[in-house]
């Protein structure tokens, strides 16, 4: 007994193989750049929004700073979410700052913190589709 398997995607026009990307071919979204997105795009902007991760409280420092620069930061604590002595040191210095130049610091999702400058608030009402 003979089994044919239909290919899923036909030759292209003139009897021509089609390109197929190997099972050991991908692509890494982190690295792509589209076109309007180059390094020199956010010259413009007042503010920014950045995303960071945290690994331990020595990493804040960095992220404040942003905050300080009038910038609005997602931070991502996954790493340390376990390590309850370290996120009470991280979410008492995170009030603190927003504290200092009347910014905002909330939480916006599972392991994700959202630090804004100031005159940004962050309304914790979420905003639900009528589906």
């Amino acid at each position: 007994m003979t089994i044919l398997k239909k290919k899923p995607f036909p030759a292209s026009e003139e009897g021509a193989p089609r390109d197929t990307m190997g099972a050991e071919q991908y692509i890494d979204l982190t690295e792509m750049v589209f076109e309007d997105e180059g390094l020199g795009g956010l010259d413009g902007a007042k503010t920014v929004v950045k995303v960071g991760e945290l690994f331990r409280y020595e990493d804040l420092s960095a992220l404040t700073s942003e905050i300080y620069n009038d910038n609005i930061v997602v931070v991502d604590y996954t790493s340390i979410a376990n390590d309850d002595l370290t996120m009470k040191r991280i979410t008492a210095e995170l009030k603190n700052v927003a504290r200092d130049i009347d910014g905002d610091v909330a939480g916006v999702g599972k392991n994700l913190l959202m630090l804004t400058p100031r005159g940004v608030k962050i309304d914790r009402n979420k905003i639900k589709g009528g589906f």
